[in-house]
């Protein structure tokens, strides 16, 4: 094995990796050092990365199949790279979700399917501003107490994105609370930015729960927030975390790249 080490933050998620070298091949154990990593600790990332693409992709490939995004964007050598960014070239933004901040959520939960892995590579950054966020699934659901954790056991939400031409004919629900496929561990599974409402429920009651558990999911001892710094790459388990973004001056840019895995598991 490579000189695979995993520093835990200490804190509600995450732990950092060193002694890799991501631009090369990696041996089987040091591959199964990461997925457990990730699995141990939801998030897992490295500093101080030099990637290309096809580096970034390749190592996606050790989580599962890095797919193109669901999400259009103008041409591009390597299909499977996502660009997060508010520059624009010719009046036309190179990437998606510009400067605004972006609320708690799991990505593409508004799929039936919804993304299993994602990763981000640092490219350019605003100066002080914009970063990143995580909520801990896991630790959030088991701090219920008794009477909520029993009563969102039945329930489902709707998930929709804000443009609707993203969104499926049928809309997507899926349990409030989910048991992670690979962990067997419950999690809570719902964030403002794209859960709409609790399916067969008021609709007053539906957003005094959803309310109450969005305020839960974002206590500071559930929260790990990454400063990003050039170079860091970041890979999470949208299964069992949501995160969210910090708004930043339009006048600064930001370039993330992004990949994405699916499976063909729907949440339980």
């Amino acid at each position: 094995m490579e000189n695979l080490k995993v520093i835990p933050t200490g804190q509600a998620l995450g732990a950092e990796i060193f002694g890799l070298d991501l631009t090369r091949p990696l041996s089987r154990p040091s591959i199964n050092g990461l997925r457990q990593a990730l699995l141990d600790y939801s998030l897992i990332f490295f500093r101080n990365q030099s990637l290309s693409e096809q580096n970034q992709v390749n190592f996606t490939r050790y989580f599962g199949k890095p797919v193109e995004h669901v999400r259009k964007q103008l041409d591009r050598p390597i299909k499977e790279i996502f660009l997060i960014s508010n520059i624009k070239k010719e009046g036309k933004a190179i990437g998606a979700l510009s400067n605004d901040e972006i609320g708690f959520h799991s990505d593409l939960s508004y799929l039936p399917q919804p993304g299993t892995i994602s990763t981000l590579y640092a490219v350019q950054l605003p100066k002080n501003k914009g970063a990143t966020q995580w909520c801990n699934g896991y630790s959030s659901y088991e701090a219920l107490d008794n009477s909520p954790k029993e009563r969102i056991q039945r329930l489902k939400a709707v998930h929709r994105h804000s443009l609707e031409e993203q969104n499926p004919d049928k809309p997507a629900a899926h349990p409030l609370a989910c048991t992670h496929p690979e962990t067997g561990r419950k999690t809570l599974y719902l964030g403002p930015h794209l859960t709409r409402y609790i399916v067969g429920v008021d609709k007053n009651e539906s957003k005094q729960i959803l309310d109450k558990l969005f305020n839960h999911i974002s206590q500071p001892q559930f929260v790990w927030t990454h400063h990003w710094q050039l170079g860091d790459f970041v890979i999470w388990d949208n299964r069992c975390t949501m995160h969210r973004r910090e708004g930043f001056s339009s006048l600064e840019t930001r370039l993330l790249k992004r990949t994405q895995v699916f499976n063909n598991q729907t949440p339980y």
